[in-house]
């Protein structure tokens, strides 16, 4: 059996920039590189933060959520948008059929450290009971190092 993907912001972009080419072309893909980027990837709780521009953000989110696995493992996309209500609802989610959930952000940069900061809080409490006894002071130090990224997060 392969080993699973780890994810990075390289193959998110990479899947999401495929998915763009495939589904809106060359030129679409073209329209949108100098606003689309993948700000931030946690691989233990499968947070991504994406940015794009306004006029932008509706042909990546539409292929977001059509991208249907990174390397060989299965990926739903789950966004979050916070654009039109600043108010978070957090979703938990646990993995089946070797399926990775992956959870995008959409809003201001304000909203998206607020949501995620929360989010990743709440989804390593989490981690960290389904792991027990093999969890490590290096995954500590990981999501530590992961925070720090958030709160440093510009546009």
């Amino acid at each position: 059996m392969d080993d699973p993907v780890i994810l990075t912001q390289f193959n998110v972009s990479k899947a999401i920039r495929d998915n763009i080419l495939v589904n809106f072309s060359e030129c679409g893909l073209a329209s949108l590189l100098g606003s689309f980027q993948v700000k931030y990837v946690n691989p233990i709780t499968k947070l991504c933060i994406i940015k794009a521009s306004m006029e932008d953000f509706q042909k990546v989110w539409s292929a977001i959520t059509m991208v249907r696995s990174i390397g060989n493992c299965l990926v739903l996309f789950n966004v979050l948008d916070l654009s039109v209500n600043s108010e978070l609802h957090l979703s938990l989610c646990r993995c089946e059929n070797e399926v990775t959930f992956s959870f995008c952000i959409i809003g201001s940069i304000r909203a998206c450290k607020n949501a995620a900061l929360k989010r990743e809080e709440v989804i390593f409490e989490h981690y960290k009971l389904a792991v027990g006894a093999r969890f490590s002071a290096d995954v500590t130090q990981h999501m530590d190092n992961c925070l720090e990224k958030i709160k440093i997060l510009e546009y």
